[in-house]
């Protein structure tokens, strides 16, 4: 048994990052605090920009809502989907996906998922469209993109709409096209604990269409034409400034952020993978960014306590899917065979990835998960 070290390793280091970028955040926040302009002001419309022509959109295709549920629930809504039309999904995802589709008066259809890397299985969608289905939703889970050709194929066949959840996928692509950009609309989570993270909550909707961008923008600020003039019935979705400005300076160390992942990711791989463990097998179309890093085992409880014995922070990315919630699951919802999502629910671990993560932490994590884990 590896001798216990007493120094912490968390499983997203938050402080790290700060301590990084401390420098830059100060002044944002005393800007929007100066110029007292803490909605809709100059530092949304930065991040708005700059979010939008980092994904080869503009501005006016990116839209800044409150946090990523607001997000994925006001894309759905402005579409006009029939109500009480089916969206199908994944069951393996957090809560928020199917929660949205409910808020928008849709019903949520459950299909099973890709052993290999946990997105959506395309051959499971299909067998569960009928004529009550009006969207997919695919989830880009642990930060790997979902079949998005075989999603957007099957969706132009039946003439349905794609919304994807990126809210774990910041700067993942698919074939080279970034999350988020390849259906009707994508949408983002800045959960603090996210790639890219807030302060706080906010989110972001990314669309190439420019009607729906224009609905969207509307529905998120009380439906307005201008000031006190309504045309829809609308909510209050809106990311504010000191949010905005936060974001707007960690964009910029995204990119390296995302490459310090996958070094991370592939440190793991390079062990685990020789060891016969199940970790995230990403077709060769995606190009991951390792939001959570997820191995299987048969000896889920005794390797978490193990690794808490040791120090070492781990979590479970999702214990209970989606269709098995308590809110749902009396409630009749429509799936088709969940034995994938079912099997790993019972086997799945998150281990510490973060940039800022040293060798010789892996090497410790490495240590203490291979000194218990079990196939």
């Amino acid at each position: 048994m590896t001798a216990k070290n007493s120094t912490p390793i968390p499983l997203c280091d938050l402080k790290a990052q700060y301590q990084q970028i401390k420098g830059e955040i100060a002044p944002v926040i005393q800007k929007v605090l100066d110029d007292c302009s803490f909605i809709k002001g100059p530092a949304v419309s930065a991040f708005e920009e700059n979010f939008g022509t980092l994904h080869g959109l503009g501005a006016e295709n990116a839209i800044g809502c409150s946090n990523g549920t607001s997000a994925l629930t006001a894309a759905i809504i402005v579409s006009d989907l029939p109500k009480g039309s089916e969206i199908i999904l994944p069951s393996h995802t957090f809560f928020a996906t199917a929660e949205s589709i409910l808020l928008a008066g849709c019903v949520p259809v459950f299909a099973d998922i890709d052993p290999r890397d946990y997105t959506i299985d395309p051959e499971k969608v299909a067998a569960l469209v009928t004529e009550n289905t009006s969207a997919i939703c695919p989830v880009h889970i642990y930060g790997g993109m979902a079949d998005m050709d075989a999603l957007n194929a099957l969706a132009e066949k039946h003439d349905l709409k794609v919304y994807e959840d990126s809210a774990q996928a910041h700067l993942a692509t698919w074939n080279g096209h970034m999350a988020g950009t390849l259906g009707d609309a994508g949408t983002y989570s800045f959960y603090p604990g996210k790639n890219l993270g807030a302060y706080g909550d906010a989110g972001m909707v990314l669309t190439k269409h420019k009607d729906i961008a224009d609905k969207i923008r509307k529905y998120i600020d009380h439906g307005r034409q201008d000031k006190y003039r309504h045309d829809m019935i609308g909510d209050n979705l809106r990311i504010d400034s000191l949010q905005a400005a936060v974001l707007d300076v960690k964009l910029r160390h995204l990119p390296d952020w995302t490459e310090a992942r996958r070094q991370v990711a592939k440190a793991y791989d390079s062990v685990l993978k020789e060891k016969g463990f199940k970790v995230i097998l990403p077709p060769e179309q995606s190009n991951p960014v390792y939001h959570q890093y997820i191995v299987e085992v048969s000896n889920r409880d005794e390797v978490m306590a193990a690794l808490k014995a040791q120090n070492i922070a781990c979590g479970v990315h999702y214990p209970i899917p989606v269709h098995a919630q308590p809110a749902l699951i009396d409630k009749g919802f429509k799936s088709g065979d969940l034995s994938v999502t079912t099997l790993i629910a019972d086997r799945i671990i998150s281990l510490p990835i973060f940039p800022e993560i040293t060798e010789d932490q892996i090497q410790r994590v490495l240590t203490a998960f291979l000194d218990v884990a079990k196939l």
